[in-house]
């Protein structure tokens, strides 16, 4: 057993000690935090990607996507085709007071429509305004950053490399073409 007291000393040196220290807090509304990359915030909606296969919509959890679409007759691309319908997108909504932000959506989008926007600051005064429609969630994309640049160092990916062999065998078919059209 120590000192009776000893404790309360301990404390009071702790107290003292930290008091002449220096705070590191960061007055928030003022000095805007300096967030990681990836930061998970706001999901922001690209709509020109978006085919309505409603794959966010079924994957997602909490069931807090919304997503409303007709069928538009296009008409044949070339003569003599046949007319194609497609998905046109009426309403995307996210219900952002559902929504836990597990980013399923974000992952399972195969045409890159969704992204993660690192803006946190959407506080609303009514959980009704949190149902952001997909005009509001187009505002959010202009806040996504850049992915980041690649490694140099890194393999070339095989999509890219199949794609540059493909160029360049119809170069060189074409170069040979104009050879012969010319001889």
């Amino acid at each position: 057993m120590g000192i009776p007291g000893s404790g309360l000393a301990k404390g009071l040196a702790v107290t003292l000690r930290t008091m002449t220290r220096r705070a590191h807090t960061a007055q928030y509304p003022d000095v805007q935090p300096e967030l990681p990359p990836r930061t998970r915030g706001v999901i922001g909606l690209f709509e020109e990607n978006c085919t309505v296969c409603m794959l966010c919509a079924r994957e997602c959890p909490d069931w807090c996507i919304y997503i409303d679409s007709h069928k538009e007759t296009v008409p044949p691309a070339a003569p003599g085709g046949r007319e194609r319908s497609r998905n046109v997108l009426d309403r995307f909504a996210i219900d952002f007071s559902l929504c836990m932000y597990c980013g399923i959506c974000i992952e399972v989008c195969p045409f890159d429509a969704l992204f993660w926007s690192p803006e946190f600051e959407y506080a609303e005064t009514d959980i009704q305004d949190l149902v952001h429609e997909r005009d509001r969630l187009r505002e959010w994309m202009w806040t996504v950053p850049e992915p980041p640049a690649l490694d140099p160092a890194a393999e070339e990916p095989k999509e890219i490399a199949a794609a540059r062999k493909t160029a360049e065998k119809l170069k060189a078919q074409q170069a040979q073409q104009d050879q012969e059209g010319e001889a």
